[in-house]
């Protein structure tokens, strides 16, 4: 006897009429060639993959600013990719030393000590970007194998901006160094090889707007020497990054690859080279500047001071009369604009990765959130923070297809 069916209804049912924008902290809007590339089944192990997989490593090798042959796509999110990153690296006892600047900073943490390493955190205080002071003290005194770090905290919107310098000071002591990029890689510079970085770990769904479920992972020479050395069998085997390997370079099966995804990936990187990444960085900085103005101008605060502020996702301060899940719900509701609350302290988050940097998403994202915030009961200078959207966006309308 089989068990009764279940009531179940349509998504046309249960989405909205109208596709919402999301500006949140991730996912992203991503352009029409990426959810073409999305719908395409092809088989995973054909030479059409085989010519797909060389062109997404090719195109990656730019984007990560890197010469690595060690290049390799994770069936999952962002968080599948930073623990291949620490499970290949990171063998039981190892020192880690993880600075810790928020949520996904310490999820690094907590997966090298469930890998059973000795960890070390360095907590960097609430809207501060890592002391390099600090972390020489300590690479001296502990004596890391591996560093981990991210170059932006998505949770609280903090940009490590001394990445490279920490970078520097890990490689003098021999120490290898993970580097969190998921919602960084395209939006900002990053130079993998310049910079001496191991492994950097990006998820599709932030910055290069592609699909989430579908992360890349990049080791050097010298990470990848650790993983060859290793002698014992990884206890994950879909995360093994030799077996991974077999796909990415030799044509092999590891598991049945998400080639929707990786198609997906594909056109995402495409369109990234495309622009080039020097007029990515600009047109994400002058968005997310005016973004920035924008809110100051409309009469509030922003949650991280301007020299430890990540441009790539933008934390608002939130007055004590408005509660963050109403204005959530009302943008969504009103607007059909959906941004991000916080994992903790009374922000908002706006992001500004990949197609959420384009002028149209802005204007309807400051009328959308300025007008919701009027409806709650907190007076704000709506006109004059569009006002200030408008002029500093002025240099990318000179310079750039802004639409």
């Amino acid at each position: 006897m089989y068990i009764q069916v279940p009531n179940i209804v349509p998504l046309d049912n249960i989405l909205p009429d109208e596709p919402l924008l999301m500006m949140g902290a991730g996912p992203v809007p991503i352009p029409a060639k990426v959810a073409s590339a999305n719908s395409i089944v092809i088989n995973h192990l054909g030479n059409t993959m085989a010519q797909i997989i060389e062109q997404v490593k090719a195109m990656a090798r730019y984007v990560f600013q890197t010469e690595s042959q060690h290049i390799l796509g994770v069936a999952g999110p962002g968080s599948a990719a930073m623990e291949m990153a620490i499970v290949n690296l990171i063998q039981p006892d190892d020192k880690v030393l993880s600075i810790c600047n928020g949520f996904f900073s310490s999820r690094l943490a907590e997966m090298a000590t469930r890998s059973h390493a000795n960890v070390q955190r360095y907590t960097v205080p609430n809207g501060e970007f890592a002391n390099v002071e600090e972390v020489a003290r300590l690479l001296n005194e502990f004596q890391p194998k591996v560093l981990t770090i991210v170059q932006g905290e998505t949770s609280n919107t903090v940009f490590n901006r001394s990445l490279p310098e920490i970078c520097a000071l890990a490689k003098k002591h021999h120490c290898l160094v993970i580097v969190d990029a998921v919602c960084t890689l395209s939006t900002m510079p990053l130079e993998m090889d310049k910079w001496h970085i191991d492994a950097v770990i990006t998820g599709g769904q932030k910055g290069l707007s592609s699909i989430p479920g579908v992360s890349l992972v990049a080791f050097s020479d010298q990470a990848w020497q650790v993983i060859n050395e290793r002698e014992d069998t990884l206890r994950h085997w879909c995360l093994d990054a030799k077996l991974a390997d077999q796909f990415w370079y030799k044509k092999s099966y590891h598991y049945t690859a998400p080639v929707s995804g990786i198609l997906a990936l594909h056109e995402a990187l495409r369109l990234v080279c495309n622009e080039t990444l020097p007029k990515r960085f600009e047109r994400h900085l002058i968005c997310s500047v005016a973004l920035q103005a924008s809110i100051e101008a409309m009469g509030l605060s922003l949650f991280v001071p301007k020299p430890a502020r990540l441009n790539s996702v933008v934390g608002i301060n939130m007055p004590d009369n408005v509660n963050s899940m109403e204005l959530l719900n009302f943008m969504s509701s009103h607007y059909k604009v959906e941004i991000s609350g916080s994992f903790g302290p009374n922000i908002v988050r706006i992001g500004q990765m990949g197609e959420q940097s384009r002028a149209h998403n802005l204007f309807r994202t400051v009328h959308a959130f300025g007008s919701s915030m009027k409806a709650l009961g907190k007076e704000v200078d709506l006109p004059n923070g569009v006002a200030a959207l408008e002029s500093n966006l002025q240099p990318l309308s000179q310079s750039f297809n802004v639409t």
